[in-house]
């Protein structure tokens, strides 16, 4: 059995990044991407910003959507490295280097859970957002969290690191949004052995624990 480590955010996605596929690379991310795809909003002509892309899966979907224009920020530059679509941008996502109104969508792929503050991320991104812009974000669900279930990954030394995550309740989701003055369209879950039915090693047993648990929350918002 391997030890399982816990590291700062910016220095487990550091490690990761060289091992972090540009796709979804396991069943929930395919089903978390699927899921975000259903609530894709018009991109084709607009200025996008993919926030905390990672390797930027979500920034090559924006390009190919037809955005004008793409910017993948990220505060790991070793992920940053990693995105092949957009004008990349080292930065935190909690003080973005844009003017107010820069981006008529912005999309953001299970971040949420490393903001310090949900109401103070979803003012920045609120505040970025031109008037009727879309926002549309993914993370990993609260009752998930609740459940203890965990987001990790294994480097290429077969060690086993856990992200730390904080946990926000749909409530204060819900808060946050409208206190950045923003209107909520679409709350969805994506739940084990519902939207999650991939066969994967150890599925049976996982879909008969946790069957019925949402893992994921899919919310758009637009200003």
């Amino acid at each position: 059995m391997t030890a399982n480590h816990i590291l700062p955010t910016l220095d487990a996605y550091d490690l990761w990044a060289a091992s972090y596929p540009p796709a979804p690379h396991n069943p929930l991310m395919r089903a978390e991407q699927r899921a975000m795809l259903e609530q894709w909003p018009d991109v084709a002509g607009r200025r996008a910003l993919d926030l905390a892309c990672g390797t930027g899966r979500y920034a090559r979907l924006l390009a190919q959507s037809g955005a004008s224009e793409v910017f993948a920020v990220d505060f790991s530059a070793a992920m940053l490295r990693q995105v092949s679509a957009g004008s990349k941008v080292r930065a935190n996502m909690m003080q973005l280097p844009f003017i107010d109104g820069a981006f008529e969508v912005v999309i953001s792929g299970l971040a949420l859970g490393h903001a310090s503050d949900v109401r103070r991320w979803m003012g920045e991104i609120a505040r970025v957002l031109k008037s009727g812009g879309v926002l549309l974000y993914s993370d990993f669900h609260p009752e998930a969290a609740r459940a203890g279930l965990t987001r990790s990954f294994k480097d290429e030394r077969n060690r086993s690191f856990t992200l730390p995550h904080c946990c926000y309740g749909l409530r204060a989701q819900r808060e946050a949004v409208a206190a950045a003055n923003l209107t909520l369209e679409v709350v969805h879950e994506v739940r084990v052995g519902v939207e999650l039915q991939e066969a994967f090693p150890g599925s049976d047993s996982f879909y008969r624990q946790w069957r019925g648990l949402p893992l994921l929350l899919i919310v758009r918002a637009r200003k």
